[in-house]
C-alpha cells in the first residue's frame, strides 16, 4: 500500500461540504469514488478540515492509502479526468509514513471575503458576502487583534458541536481591503464603488462555524452595529449569544494547510 498526500481545490457551491453525508454530494465522497474506480478497491480519504456546505478551498489536503502503481502525476491526471470540474486535484505526492491530513496539520489558513457597496458583481456572488453598508476595515482589524493568542473560543462556536474543548491558538487575524491588480479585475470583482474586503485568520485548529461567527461579528463592528470591544467580550464571556450572526458559508475559503 502507498500512502498519498493530495492537494485539492474546489468550488463548494451546491456541495454538502467536505465530509460525506447521507444525502448530497461531498468532496470526500467524490474523491473516494474516483480513487476507488482507479484503484479497483474501496479507498478511504481523510481531509485536513471539514469545510461546511458552500465553503470553498484553494488547497485542501487529503490523505489516503492506495495499491495502484500509477506515478503521482499520472494519478493526478486520472483523477481529474473522473472528477467533476468544480473539484480539481492540484497535486499528488508520496507521503511520509504515519502522515494524516488532519492529525499531522500544524496550522490552517482561512480567508473570509466581503464585498461592501451598492452593487455585487455577478462574477463573485458565489464567493463573497455582499454587505451594503461601508465597512470600517481599520476598526475591524483592531478588533480582530484580540483573537490572536490562545483562548477559549466557545463564544464563536456553533451550539451542538462535539469537541473535547474549545481552546485554540490563533497566530494571525487581519482585516484589510483587497485592491484588484488591474482595471479588468476591479470591474469583475468590485464594480460601481464597491470594495473587496478580506478577513485572514490562521490557527492551529478551528471550531464548527468559528470563522463565520467571527466574520459576522466583525462585520457588525465594521458597520457600527457593535462596539469594537465585542470580540474581547465574547472571548471573556464564552457565550455564543454575545457574538454576531454566523456569516454566509459562500464567503469562506480554506487557503492552505501547513505541516
Amino acid at each position: 500500500m502507498r500512502l498519498l498526500k493530495l492537494t485539492v481545490a474546489y468550488d463548494g457551491t451546491g456541495l454538502v461540504g467536505w465530509q460525506r453525508q447521507a444525502t448530497g454530494t461531498s468532496v470526500q465522497g467524490l474523491l473516494e469514488e474516483a480513487l476507488t474506480r482507479i484503484d479497483g478497491q474501496s479507498v478511504a480519504v481523510a481531509g485536513a478540515g471539514r469545510t461546511d456546505a458552500g465553503v470553498h478551498a484553494l488547497a485542501q489536503v487529503a490523505s489516503c492509502a492506495v495499491e495502484t502503481s500509477l506515478p503521482c502525476d499520472t494519478l493526478r491526471r486520472a483523477l481529474n479526468a473522473v472528477l467533476p470540474a468544480q473539484v480539481r486535484v492540484l497535486a499528488v505526492e508520496e507521503a511520509a509514513p504515519g502522515f494524516h491530513a488532519r492529525f499531522s496539520a500544524h496550522l490552517k489558513h482561512y480567508q473570509y471575503l466581503f464585498v461592501d457597496g451598492p452593487v455585487l458583481s455577478p462574477f463573485v456572488s458565489r464567493y463573497a458576502w455582499h454587505v451594503l453598508q461601508p465597512l470600517d476595515t481599520g476598526v475591524m482589524d483592531a478588533a480582530a487583534q484580540h483573537l490572536v493568542g490562545t483562548h477559549d473560543f466557545s463564544g464563536f462556536q456553533s451550539t451542538g458541536s462535539e469537541v473535547a474543548h474549545a481552546v485554540r491558538t490563533v497566530v494571525r487575524a487581519t482585516v484589510a481591503e483587497v485592491r484588484p491588480p488591474d482595471e479588468l479585475a476591479a470591474a469583475l470583482i468590485a464594480p460601481a464603488g464597491s470594495r473587496l474586503v478580506a478577513l485572514d485568520i490562521s490557527a492551529d485548529g478551528f471550531l464548527r462555524h468559528m470563522v463565520r461567527a467571527i466574520a459576522g461579528t466583525l462585520a457588525d463592528i465594521g458597520m457600527g452595529r457593535r462596539d469594537p470591544g465585542t470580540v474581547r467580550q465574547v472571548l471573556q464571556e464564552r457565550r455564543r449569544e454575545a457574538a454576531g450572526a454566523t456569516a454566509p458559508a459562500h464567503g469562506l475559503w480554506l487557503l492552505r494547510v501547513d505541516y
